[in-house]
C-alpha cells in the first residue's frame, strides 16, 4: 500500500555548493535536472551561499528551520559544501552525500586570504583571518553516525588531499574512484543512487 502523505513528509534535497562556487554549478544543475525529469516529488534547493563561513552556516540553518517541519531533508555537499553538510548533520541528523569534501578547509583557505572574486557571481570580497576562525568553529571532530554519510571521492582531486576525506568518513559508505578531479568527473552517473542512499 502506498504511504499516505500524513505518514511521510515530502522530500527536500538541499544541495550545498563549495568555496567560490554557485547554486548554478554543474553538480547542482545535475541534481536539479534529474529531479525535474525523474523525481518531481523531490523539492530541490540549491541556495547561493554568502561567501563568509559563519554567514553561510546561518543561511543554511535558516533554510532548515524554514522547511524541517514540513519536509524530510537530505543533503548533498561538494567541497566546502561537504564540510557544511557534515556540520548540518551534527546539528540535525540529516543524511548526506559528500562529494570531494573539504575536511580541513581552514588550512586550505589560509592561502586565499585577501581579495577574492567568485567566478560565477563576480562578487568581490575580502577573506580575512577571522573567517578562518569561523571555519574552525564549524568543524565536526567526530561523526555522530557514520551510516548517515556516503563519500564520493576522486583520487586525482587537484585541490584537496583525498586521503583526508577517506580517513574522516571511515566506516561510512565510500566510493573512491581513480582519476577524476576536484569537480568530480562524470557526476551524472550518480543522481539516482544518491537519492536512493538518502532515502528520499
Amino acid at each position: 500500500m502506498p504511504v499516505s502523505s500524513a505518514e511521510k513528509k515530502p522530500s527536500l534535497l538541499l544541495y550545498i555548493h563549495g568555496f567560490n562556487s554557485s547554486s548554478l554549478s554543474h553538480k547542482a544543475n545535475v541534481m536539479r535536472d534529474y529531479c525535474a525529469t525523474h523525481r518531481t516529488d523531490v523539492k530541490v534547493l540549491t541556495p547561493q551561499l554568502p561567501s563568509f563561513p559563519q554567514q553561510a552556516a546561518l543561511h543554511l540553518q535558516g533554510l532548515v528551520e524554514q522547511y524541517k517541519n514540513d519536509y524530510q531533508i537530505a543533503l548533498v555537499g561538494s567541497s566546502l559544501g561537504g564540510y557544511l553538510s557534515t556540520w548540518l548533520n551534527a546539528q540535525y541528523g540529516f543524511k548526506a552525500v559528500v562529494v570531494n569534501p573539504a575536511v580541513k578547509p581552514y588550512e586550505l583557505l589560509a592561502d586565499y586570504l585577501g581579495e577574492q572574486e567568485n567566478p560565477y557571481t563576480h562578487e568581490k570580497y575580502l577573506l580575512e583571518p577571522k573567517h578562518i576562525d569561523e571555519l574552525k568553529a564549524l568543524e565536526v571532530k567526530t561523526l555522530n553516525d557514520v551510516n548517515d554519510f556516503w563519500l564520493l571521492q576522486q583520487v586525482e582531486d587537484e585541490v584537496l588531499d583525498y586521503r583526508q576525506a577517506v580517513d574522516k568518513y571511515q566506516g561510512s559508505k565510500q566510493t573512491v574512484e581513480q582519476g577524476g578531479d576536484h569537480s568530480f568527473v562524470n557526476f551524472e552517473r550518480y543522481p539516482e543512487q544518491i537519492l536512493a542512499f538518502l532515502n528520499i
